[in-house]
């Protein structure tokens, strides 16, 4: 009984920290998107507004302080009041918002909560639950101009406000979803199942981009590669901002790029599923530059193939083979190495060689059509084939 009852209190408290946290992290998103209809050039706009800045930082603080003890905890409490200083000094917007972003981030860092659907989100659901739920204030177009807004004291949010939509990640709009918004007629959708919460988020996501844009995006997805690097999972794609993007490739491209992924979010998964050309590719190349004398440009390829070409995979994997992802990781780590310990040539192209057949492993079972057979052969079956196929 005793066990019971402290396991209820744990997770009670686990409860409470996680929503604490979700809680600071909305606030802190809330003050970087709107406080620059607070506040302009160091003037206020509007004294409401500027007010409901201050109020939110304040409780910013004090739920930073409230936190169980973590040693980076000082750290975010000492900016959460320079957060609270710049507001109080009616600091530019970009400097509120680059530090409410930067907190928000160390906040999630130090408290971890969950940051991303457990599986893809599916936006045809997304739809019909905002048609069942949210289109009669915001509207079918998501322009805030639903038939009940005139009804409303605080106007609906307008999904179509291309420049809010730019500083406001999925995520976000998550969180608002599952918490409501305080002050306003935004109820929470907590009931909702957490599939359904993401599936709305990431619909109520695409109206500030038009389907111009997203079919623009997904020409440069397909064309351009080194696109796939900046939103390898979905993890990133419901976590970043547009505007974060267009800081790496541009705001066209970034919206672009969002519009399409945002419609269609199994493509960054299945990236995650597909080959695993580039890891071998670099694997390949980090030889070659190996056996011409340059071992340092070796290393980094070597390690470019793990973190552009390996990692993306990774939680897929692990999902499916969490022994095989193990066994590639040390084979790569132990070939990282012995490129650094100046290993034989010959002695590292085997290693090349080893990680090539656990990669043809590894595209098994990310395979969805292939899976299934995979899983009938074991090791020894595999290993029987490769050296006489009439044994097997």
């Amino acid at each position: 009984m005793l066990a019971t009852l402290v396991a209820l209190v744990f997770c009670g408290a686990a409860r409470a920290e996680t929503s604490d946290v979700e809680t600071t992290w909305r606030l802190l998103d809330y003050i970087a998107v709107d406080y620059a209809g607070a506040v302009s050039h160091g003037s206020v706009l509007s004294p409401s507004e500027y007010a409901e800045q201050n109020e939110f930082a304040a409780t910013v603080a004090a739920k930073i302080a409230a936190l169980p003890p973590k040693p980076e905890r000082q750290a975010l409490a000492m900016e959460a009041a320079r957060l609270q200083g710049a507001i109080a000094d009616k600091s530019d917007a970009e400097q509120v918002a680059a530090i409410a972003h930067g907190l928000a981030a160390a906040l999630l860092a130090t408290y971890p909560v969950p940051l991303a659907p457990n599986k893809v989100p599916d936006f045809a659901r997304g739809a019909t639950l905002f048609g069942q739920n949210c289109a009669a204030c915001h509207g079918d177009a998501g322009d805030g101009h639903g038939p009940d807004a005139v009804k409303l004291d605080t106007p609906p949010i307008a999904f179509t406000d291309a420049e809010r939509a730019r500083q406001r990640s999925v995520f976000a709009l998550y969180q608002v979803i599952t918490q409501g918004l305080d002050g306003t007629a935004m109820p929470s959708f907590d009931s909702l199942p957490t599939d359904d919460r993401w599936a709305l988020a990431l619909y109520a996501s695409h109206f500030a981009f038009h389907d111009a844009a997203a079919a623009e995006g997904e020409r440069l997805w397909k064309q351009d590669a080194s696109l796939h690097r900046l939103v390898p999972d979905l993890k990133t794609l419901v976590g970043t901002t547009p505007a974060a993007l267009a800081s790496k490739i541009g705001q066209d491209k970034a919206d672009a790029l969002m519009a399409y992924l945002r419609r269609h979010p199994e493509t960054v998964t299945q990236q995650q599923t597909g080959s695993l050309s580039l890891v071998r590719g670099r694997l390949t190349a980090s030889l070659a530059a190996y056996r011409a004398g340059d071992r340092q440009h070796a290393g980094e390829l070597a390690l470019s193939a793990y973190l552009d070409g390996f990692e993306p995979v990774e939680p897929a994997l692990g999902a499916r083979n969490r022994a095989l992802l193990e066994r590639i990781e040390g084979a790569m780590g132990d070939y990282r190495a012995a490129i650094q310990s100046g290993e034989n040539a010959d002695a590292l192209a085997d290693r090349v060689q080893v990680l090539d057949d656990l990669f043809d492993d590894a595209e098994a079972s990310l395979s969805p059509m292939r899976q299934a057979a995979s899983q009938r052969f074991s090791e020894r079956q595999r290993s029987c084939c490769a050296k006489d196929w009439k044994r097997c």
